[in-house]
């Protein structure tokens, strides 16, 4: 049965290609014509000792992949092929893969870890392989150290890949003494040791009644604490890891450990190495995002019986917390600034001293600012640094009033500072700290302006001219002024900036087309604040927008000519595109909100669009992305006379509509033919047919991303009041999926945070179908066709309402369907919404709603089945 797989497991790892294909084609084969036998090999190669390690790692790594892939519908196919399997392999398989873990080859009793785990992540939900945990379990008390290392990494791997209502508690208490006894520091093994801290990390999910008992959450602690105190690096790490998920798993139950854990992080973050450090620093951050998320659910209005009591931890730690992070800010690192993915001491602590600013508001302003004061003018740059760093990570959290005056003193001197300081570090964390100060303290819902007519200009000036310091000055320049531009977004008429508008605009040019751009995300950052600066711009300056036009237009044109390039360059050529393409849509969508700018834009809206075709000919996702964007602003702008490109726009809607790989170029896609149908009307018509069949398929397909169909559905609904009573072809088709999704989403009870905020989507989408398609036919003489599914609708009403999870969205867009359905239908209505469950109790609860949105939906909404009821 078996073959004899060494040989071409070695092949496909060597270096001349040649022997490579051949030996990779040798496998795809052998698994195509008998999957059992290939299988059977390859746990048979993983298993051998007397095999070289290579060949058994790939085969453990072959055999992997062979139970679990990242898109959903292939992993079910694995699923559902592994299942099939004859009873006798799969037994014969799972022995050789338990024999692994006695190896004395460390890679192989790791790969096979991992594959136990895939097997049982398919199994043990279907009450397969019962035995499993205890066969691991009675390793845990052999002799050789190596097994019992390999089968601690096998219980970790195994509560990561299995949902803990799989197990029983009975089995969960005994995985956890089995871990909890191999962290202890009794245990002398080091390798032992780590492996059980890992296993703990992924097994504290299955823990709540461990965690609900004192005894067993108090011995938990304790043996996790300690491990933080363990000789060897890895260990105190992957303690510290567990430290982190308990603050957020079981945040209730730290109180009593948490003046312990202040101790064990402070000194860790004092003397510790690095990737020690960082984690007890990310154990407070974690604290912050729990306390910020409490504080903002209840409002801060703590009941006595409420359930989720925010025990403010952080407010207590305060006086020891905030020096701690402070004293960690002054070790930067030399290069930090040029390197994109830089994470270090500072950071971190920078990073959570914002968390707690956020969490305690005012609280934290008196202990930050001595430190500023002392250190922001001290000759050491990491001082000065390590102050502006503190000023600008406090800026979010405590009020306007009791920052605004300390902005006001330090406004002045970081402008110098941004101009003068000798060290580039100082510079970068100043503009970065400027950027916050307008993110924050600047904008029509603030009282006392901090940026004034005597001020302006030079902010303008030191801005403009920052912008051609090292890129990531330059960078944080940009981000600065984008903020400035965004807080007058809705000042009307005249804004501080237009006297500047020219200079500006020429200044963030300027920026995209430096040599060293590329570095920094400069030319990314210049073209983002040149769009936001377009965005809020008024009608003083909408000639100069105009002028703007033919200059970007020019510039994708250029992109566009690029004869044969090296992929890096096309790289980057794509990404210019995009960045032109989304520039443009800002264009486009600025000049054409007035009647007296859209007429002169009309001029170059033929030109514009062939560029836009001409740039779907290059293959890139993101430049798709961001043309297909920009040419729904030109649908939404030109109106019925967009008419005139479809011919020609048509093949490449279908083409994104099609592009199940790259699901977010589907999802713009899906949003760009809801503008279209907005533009053209009924005119959509002769290309609904098209449109029609491949929204359909999109929807029935189980490989395309599950995000892109709410959008789909509501779609449906663009579709239909773009063509009115035309729609009649496609309700054979589009009623019944209607229907299913409908059933589908209304049975999620009990569903974890991201499902429900899905199921919401997913039903918003739904009703916005049937609200366009109840628009779309009414006053048709073809109104009574509805009139079969209104039951159905009414039922789907009743249920989300009797579930109770609805988002606001999704309230007001069903309460508006109530209202569509006994505009439409009429009397026909009238009668059945009488009869529904709910239908009275939901309109009531829409009608005394303290959105005003929702309540502007119900009355109008009441009149409608008052009309309908009454006829």
């Amino acid at each position: 049965m078996a073959m004899e797989v060494t040989q071409v497991l070695l092949n496909a790892q060597s270096v001349d290609s040649t022997v490579r294909k051949h030996a990779e084609e040798t496998l795809k084969q052998f698994q195509e014509q008998n999957l059992p036998g290939f299988l059977l090999s390859l746990s048979g190669e993983l298993a051998s000792e007397e095999k070289p390690v290579d060949s058994r790692k790939l085969a453990g790594l072959i055999l992997k992949n062979a139970l679990d892939a990242k898109e959903q519908h292939r992993k079910f196919e694995l699923v559902q092929r592994w299942l099939s399997l004859d009873m006798a392999v799969k037994a014969q398989i799972k022995t050789c893969l338990l024999q692994t873990l006695s190896s004395l080859a460390s890679d192989a009793r790791s790969t096979a870890s991992q594959v136990i785990a895939k097997v049982a992540s398919i199994e043990l939900p279907q009450k397969q392989w019962p035995e499993l945990i205890g066969s691991l379990l009675s390793n845990i008390h052999q002799v050789p150290a190596h097994v019992k290392q390999a089968t601690l990494e096998t219980l970790g791997y195994l509560c990561e890949e299995v949902s803990p209502d799989v197990v029983d508690q009975d089995q969960v208490n005994k995985i956890l003494t089995a871990v909890v006894q191999g962290m202890n520091a009794e245990e002398g093994n080091n390798d032992v040791r780590l492996a059980a801290t890992q296993a703990l990390y992924n097994a504290l999910g299955f823990a709540h009644a461990n965690f609900n008992n004192d005894m067993e959450r108090d011995f938990i602690m304790r043996v996790v604490c300690e491990a933080t105190l363990s000789p060897e690096v890895k260990i105190r790490q992957a303690a510290f890891e567990c430290l982190v998920s308990i603050s957020s798993t079981y945040y209730e139950k730290l109180a009593p450990y948490i003046q312990d854990i202040f101790n064990i992080t402070a000194k860790a973050v004092k003397e510790d190495v690095e990737p020690v450090a960082l984690q007890a620093i990310e154990f407070w951050s974690s604290i912050c995002d729990e306390e910020i998320d409490i504080l903002e659910d209840y409002g801060g209005d703590f009941t006595a019986d409420s359930d989720v009591p925010c025990y403010y931890f952080i407010k207590q730690a305060l006086p020891a917390l905030v020096p701690m992070l402070l004293e960690t800010l002054l070790k930067q690192e030399e290069d930090q600034d040029q390197d994109e993915g830089a994470w270090n001491l500072a950071m971190a602590g920078g990073t959570c001293l914002g968390l707690v600013a956020r969490t305690v508001g005012d609280d934290i302003v008196p202990l930050v600012m001595p430190f500023i004061q002392e250190n922001i003018a001290k000759p050491d740059w990491r001082q000065r640094e390590a102050a502006t760093y503190a000023f600008g990570s406090i800026l979010e959290g405590p009020s306007p009033d009791k920052l605004t005056p300390l902005v006001n003193v330090a406004l002045n001197f970081m402008l110098t500072a941004l101009t003068k300081d000798p060290n580039s570090h100082v510079k970068d964390t100043t503009a970065w700290t400027l950027g916050r100060i307008f993110e924050f303290l600047h904008g029509s819902t603030v009282e006392t302006p901090i940026i004034t007519p005597a001020n302006c200009q030079l902010i303008i000036t030191v801005l403009l001219q920052s912008m051609k310091d090292a890129p990531n000055v330059a960078e944080k320049a940009c981000g600065a002024l984008y903020f400035l531009a965004q807080g007058y977004e809705d000042v009307g008429a005249s804004s501080p900036l237009t006297p500047y508008f020219q200079e500006i605009v020429q200044s963030l040019l300027t920026v995209t087309h430096r040599e060293d751009a590329g570095e920094s995300r400069l030319r990314t950052a210049a073209y983002e604040t040149l769009n936001e600066v377009v965005r809020c711009s008024t009608d003083e300056t909408a000639p100069m927008v105009l002028q703007l036009a033919p200059i970007i237009m020019t510039e994708l044109h250029q992109t566009l000519e690029g004869t044969k390039l090296s992929s890096d360059e096309r790289e980057k050529q794509s990404e210019l595109q995009g960045l032109l393409c989304g520039c443009l849509q800002v264009i486009i969508q600025k000049l054409g909100s007035s009647e007296a700018t859209k007429f002169v834009f009309m001029q170059y809206a033929d030109q514009i669009m062939s560029l836009f075709l001409r740039v779907f000919a290059c293959r890139s996702a993101t430049v798709h992305e961001e043309a297909i964007l920009a040419i729904g602003a030109l649908a939404y702008a030109t109106g019925p006379d967009f008419a005139k490109y479809m011919p020609e726009f048509y093949k490449y809607l279908e083409m994104g509509l099609q592009n199940f790989e790259e699901y977010q170029v589907c999802a713009v896609t899906v949003g760009v033919v809801g503008d279209v149908c907005r533009a053209l009307e009924d005119k959509i018509l002769p290309y609904c047919d098209g449109i029609m069949t491949q929204l359909l398929k999109d929807l029935s397909s189980n490989q395309l991303h599950r995000s892109v169909k709410p959008p789909i559905f509501s779609c449906l609904g663009d579709i239909a009041l773009a063509i009115g009573e035309n729609f009649e072809k496609y309700l054979m088709y589009a009623m019944p999926m209607l229907q299913s999704a409908a059933e589908l989403s209304a049975h999620t009870s009990g569903a974890d945070d991201e499902m429900i905020e899905y199921t919401n989507l997913l039903r918003n989408g739904i009703l916005e179908a049937y609200s366009g398609i109840f628009q779309g036919f009414k006053n048709s003489p073809k109104t009574q066709l509805l009139i079969p599914y209104a039951p159905h609708i009414l039922q789907f009403l009743d249920s989300i309402y009797m579930e109770k999870d609805m988002d606001d969205v999704v309230m007001k867009t069903a309460i508006g369907v109530l209202g569509d359905l006994a505009d439409t239908l009429g009397s026909n209505a009238g009668s059945l919404i009488q009869q529904s469950l709910s239908s009275k109790d939901f309109l009531n609860e829409c009608l005394s709603s303290d959105d005003h949105l929702i309540k502007e939906s119900a009355e109008w909404a009441k009149l409608a089945i008052s009309r309908a009821i009454s006829v």
